[in-house]
């Protein structure tokens, strides 16, 4: 699932069984941490990519068998070492926050599910790792589940992601439905802009449910956990649905009442 943007999804919650939701938390810290690296205050590029530098000494300590003394490092060890964790993926997760800094374009829907491959998909192959779930089959299914939920995010922060200098609708989709960028800069809505829009929705949604099977498979709380964020994902597409593709006058996010609904449904 994606690391950035928390607040739509369900991170380490009562839903999952008490023994997993430390180490569940502690990977949330990390990637969270890192991605405000890539994301926020004020610092230059040159700053970001250097202190994300630092976090990957940090991983390469660790797998050199050091316990590094800053505190999230020293829990990041801790759960790799006691439930066998792919350290790699942490590793995936500085790739991706440090493209974030340097390219902010994508050409083609592939080059964009390769940064989602290694921004969003990791975070559920170590969830899955702590379920000691990991056949292919299931690690096939996370990762369309979470890039799907990577996609989705896109989708609802399109203005958001602008502002920051990045655009992840891929270039060439933008350019076979003659959507420019200023149709971004202008908030422009019109119809080339809700036909994009609804290509990308509905790939989006058909990908989800492509690993919807693998939550149905796991079993109890982490189970609904899982089908609770999948949810979560397919309420704000049809958000996005509801506003006419207008996501600039109408941001998609989840409200109070609509936890309810998705538990519901994930039910």
């Amino acid at each position: 699932m994606p690391v950035g943007h928390y607040e739509n999804f369900p991170v380490a919650s009562l839903l999952l069984p008490r023994r997993l939701r430390s180490p569940v938390e502690i990977i949330y810290r990390f990637a969270r941490s890192a991605d405000d690296i890539a994301d926020e205050g004020a610092d230059t590029d040159d700053v970001r990519l250097r202190r994300l530098s630092d976090y990957q000494r940090s991983l390469e300590r660790i797998a050199a068998g050091e316990i590094p003394a800053e505190p999230l490092f020293a829990d990041v060890a801790r759960i790799v070492r006691e439930h066998a964790l792919p350290l790699p993926l942490f590793g995936d997760l500085i790739s991706a926050f440090a493209q974030d800094v340097a390219k902010k374009r994508y050409a083609d829907f592939p080059e964009l599910l390769d940064y989602c491959r290694r921004s969003a998909n990791p975070v559920g192959r170590l969830l899955l790792a702590l379920f000691k779930r990991t056949s292919e089959s299931d690690l096939a299914a996370s990762d369309a589940v979470c890039s799907a939920l990577q996609l989705i995010n896109f989708w609802q922060d399109v203005e958001l992601d602008f502002a920051k200098g990045r655009i992840y609708l891929p270039q060439d989709e933008m350019a076979r439905h003659a959507v420019s960028e200023r149709h971004i800069a202008e908030q422009r809505c019109d119809s080339a802009w809700r036909a994009l829009m609804a290509f990308q929705v509905d790939r989006s949604r058909a990908m989800i449910l492509s690993g919807q099977p693998l939550a149905r498979s796991l079993p109890g709380r982490i189970g609904l956990e899982i089908r609770a964020t999948i949810q979560g994902g397919l309420r704000i597409l049809e958000k996005i649905e509801q506003a006419n593709y207008d996501v600039f006058r109408r941001r998609p996010v989840l409200r109070a009442f609509d936890w309810p609904l998705l538990l519901f449904r994930a039910a």
